[in-house]
Formats: C-alpha cells, structure tokens, sequence
C-alpha cells in the first residue's frame, strides 16, 4: 500500500483528504506543520507522494520542496492552491517545484485522480546514489578526463546539457574528487533560492542577499552545487555576483545550467559578469540522442539495480528492444530512459523484456534536434544518418526524418539521379580532357623544331 503525506493547516481538510486517499487504496499520514512534515518525510519508503498547501501558516509548499532537493529527497509534491490563476500557483509549480495543483474547492473530484499519477508501486522504484553511470561514448570518456584534470583545483565551474542527464552527479564527482570533501556541499535550486536558508533582518541587507548569503556562510571552506542557475531571476543574480565579487567568501561554486543559458547571454536577460565568474571551468554534456552508444548500457545498468532492489535475477533486453530503444530520441534523455526501464522491470513476468514491453512515449518535443528535414543543404546528410541509426530500414528511417516512405524514396531516387547526373558530367569532362591531350601530343609530334644558328 502506497504512502501519502498530507501537509495542511486545516484539520477538516486533512480529515477529508485522508478519507479519499484510504478508499482509493493509500496509506495517508495527515500533518499540520512543516517541521512535522519534514521529519515525515524522511520515513517514507520509495514510491510515496506529498501533498502540500501551497500557503501552510509556517511555511509553504515550495520551502517542502526545496528542503526535499537539499536534503536528497525526490518525492513528487502536489500542490493544494484556493484558485488557478494566482501567482501563488506560478510560484509553487515554476522552477521544477510541484509536480500538479489540486483546487482545494474540488478535493472530492481531484485529489485521487491527480495522486495516483505520481505514486509507484514499491518495487519499481530505482534508487540511485549519487556517482556517475559508466558509459561507454567517446564523449563520456572526456568528461572523466575533465572531472580528473578539474577537481583537485578550486576554479567555479559550469556544467551545461539538458534536463536528465546527470549534471549533478558531475558536480558531485567533481566535489568527491576535490580538496574540499571535509568541508560541506550545500546544494541550492535556483529557481527558489531566496525561498529557503535563514533572513537576518538585523543585517541592514536585503532578504535575499540574507538568504542566499547564508548558504555560503554555511559552506565555508566547502563547496556550494546551484542547480540550474538559468532560473536565477536577475534581482538574484545582482545578489550573487555582489557576493562573489565583493565578498569572496572561501566557497568553490559549482553550476549546472541547460543550453538556453548562452542564450540568456546574448538577449541580456543572464548577467555576462557574473557567467564569467562561474564558468571558469565549463563541461558541455551532450543529449543522450548524440550518444546512442551509451543507450544500452545505461539500460543494462538500470536493470542490474532493479533486480538487486527486487531480490531478482537481471532481466535482459532482447533484440527487437534493443532497436526500440536506440531509434527513439529520448527527449527525458537518462531521466526518461531510466523511467522506461524501471516500469518495464517491474511488468514483465518473465526475464526478457521486448520491444512491446517499453512504455516509451513519443511527443512532439522529441522533434526539437531529431533528424527532421529542414535545410535543403542538409538534406543529403540527415538521410544518410537516419538510415545508419534505423539499421538499413528505409521505413524507419523515414519516421526518424518526419517523412512518409514514398517520400524519402524519391529523395533516395533524386539523390541517385543527381549522383548519376554527376558522375555523367564527370565522364563526359574526363573524356573530353584525355582526348585534348591526345590530339595534343599528335600535334606535338608532328611539329619540327628547326635547330637554333647563332
């Protein structure tokens, strides 16, 4: 039986929210507090969801959330908003804070609904810890490189790449592998750092300088992890930069960062002074999509510790899942791979898992860097890899482009007959030239040359 905690002020509310949640088949624990909460928290067997007012009378929901992400805590948080339009609900649900809002006046209708989205059945959740999956591409062999040649030296680095590809365990590694590892890591989500740490109004400074202050206070002589720091609102960047370049507090600071980053550099909306000061040191990870070679050992490796969590034997991925596996573009990138794998795990009876057992989902994100036909210029070439990477099937290949089959058909056919056009013309040219030097050398031949007199 699947856990809930509920976290609201209101007692009849946590009455009727835990009377729906025990007929729908869960486990409710109701708190009133967020102290509570947290100590709630850290009872909860894998699998479990919160649900949390978005406005308690000590706290918030979003302090819950990121109090989860500094702690190590993954557990999705639904949000109980009084309305839909608020800015409390942009608030709770930005910056990868609750995963849904229910409206408090439609508990009835919507609380059972929305939980049992995010709840897992026990044994299909993989734990993971904080290290680095091997993988075998080229490309993660550098990033050890860069890990190795980085760490021992106290430069800020920013590590950059899309959602759900590990760039947290690369700033971990890089801490675990530094001078620092006897002092702190103090992980902030930038997308809420002024919600959390401690406000000294005594100070004479801003709460937000207070807050965001006090986490480098705290990690003093160590190393501070900022997630996602695109999301860092420009009144908080001034905030940072001030502390960095005015305060240079005794911290290693270590980002992560999505790509749109570079481009918040150019449109002015991301501090280029303060970009500098944290990407001393940059690590570019790059979409699992461009390194497919990784895809099945990732896989493999999801499956070793699913079946270790379950008591099991390994289940293994046969061929037909292997191929759906590597045609799809995981727009979730490892996230979204480790998501497939663990429900797969936990569904199939037997010990081999085929391509009818993956529950990928395909949207119409996946399109944002695949291999869709766009530049005429380029057209030639993504053919070329989509039927690489489908094997030789022309079929597949041609979902890969976002092109029916007669369609790259033609483009194979057009391509040939151009091929051929220029091969012909080459022909005709070589022909041409090989006969102009032979009536050349006949000529030569035929030319007498009188001797030179003085």
């Amino acid at each position: 039986m699947n856990k809930v905690l509920i976290v609201d002020a209101s007692e009849s509310d946590r009455r009727l929210m835990a009377g729906l949640l025990v007929k729908s088949g869960y486990e409710p624990i109701a708190v009133e507090t967020m102290e509570a909460a947290k100590d709630e928290v850290e009872k909860l067997p894998p699998g479990a969801v919160i649900v949390a007012d978005a406005s308690l009378r000590d706290s918030s929901a979003k302090e819950l959330i990121n109090w989860q992400k500094a702690e190590g805590f993954t557990f999705p948080v639904i949000a109980i908003v009084n309305n839909l339009n608020g800015p409390d609900l942009l608030e709770v649900m930005k910056g990868g804070g609750a995963v849904d809002v229910v409206q408090r006046a439609a508990l009835n209708k919507q609380l059972a609904e929305t939980v049992v989205k995010y709840v897992k059945p026990k044994n299909v959740i993989i734990r993971l810890d904080d290290v680095l999956i091997q993988r075998p591409s080229d490309e993660f062999a550098n990033i050890h490189k860069q890990i190795e040649r980085i760490a021992p030296y106290n430069a800020n680095v920013l590590i950059i790449g899309e959602s759900g590809m590990g760039k947290e365990q690369i700033a971990r590694a890089i801490y675990q592998q530094s001078s620092r590892t006897d002092k702190p890591l103090r992980v902030i989500e930038a997308g809420g750092a002024a919600l959390v740490s401690k406000h000294d109004p005594a100070s004479g400074r801003s709460e937000v300088y207070n807050r965001i202050r006090g986490y480098f206070k705290d990690a003093t002589g160590g190393t501070i992890l900022i997630k996602n720091i695109h999301l860092l609102d420009f009144d908080r960047q001034s905030v940072l930069l001030h502390i960095l370049s005015e305060d240079h507090p005794d911290v290693r600071v270590l980002c992560t960062a999505e790509p749109e980053l570079r481009e918040m550099i150019s449109d002015r909306s991301f501090r280029s002074t303060l970009y500098y000061l944290l990407c001393q040191v940059d690590i570019t990870v790059l979409p699992l999509r461009n390194t497919r070679e990784d895809i099945q050992s990732i896989a493999e490796y999801f499956l070793a510790i699913c079946a270790k969590e379950k008591g099991e034997s390994v289940k293994r991925l046969d061929v037909s899942a292997q191929k759906a596996l590597n045609l799809h573009n995981w727009p979730g990138n490892i996230r979204e791979l480790k998501n497939v794998i663990e429900v797969a795990a936990c569904c199939v009876d037997g010990n081999t898992i085929t391509a009818a057992d993956l529950p990928i989902h395909h949207s119409s994100s996946e399109t944002k860097d695949s291999l869709r036909l766009r530049n005429p210029k380029t057209e030639k070439q993504r053919i070329v890899e989509a039927i690489e990477q489908a094997n030789g099937n022309i079929t597949q290949a041609a979902k890969l482009l976002g092109i029916g089959r007669t369609t790259i058909d033609y483009k194979i056919l057009k391509s040939k007959a151009e091929r051929n056009e220029i091969n012909n013309s080459l022909t005709t040219f070589i022909t041409k030239a090989l006969h102009f030097v032979h009536e050349t050398i006949i000529n030569l031949k035929n030319v007498v040359i009188e001797p030179v007199t003085e």
